[in-house]
């Protein structure tokens, strides 16, 4: 299966919601009500949740389709 360009932020964005480790980072980042956490380790660009300024894509089948 193809990863479609014009899809694929929609579908990170959903893989990363499902995503507990991504969930309890985005929280802390909103808690703080900073957009940058850990020295610059986990930021949120653009409604992404970002580690160390790439997308960060959980591990499971999107992954995969990516790679």
């Amino acid at each position: 299966m193809l990863v479609e360009e014009g899809n694929l932020k929609e579908r990170i964005k959903k893989a990363q919601e499902g995503d507990k480790k991504v969930v309890k980072t985005v929280e802390e980042l909103k808690k703080a009500g900073i957009k940058i956490l850990r020295n610059e380790e986990w930021e949120i660009e653009n409604g992404l949740v970002m580690k160390e300024r790439r997308i960060y894509v959980p591990e499971g089948e999107l992954r995969g389709e990516i790679i």
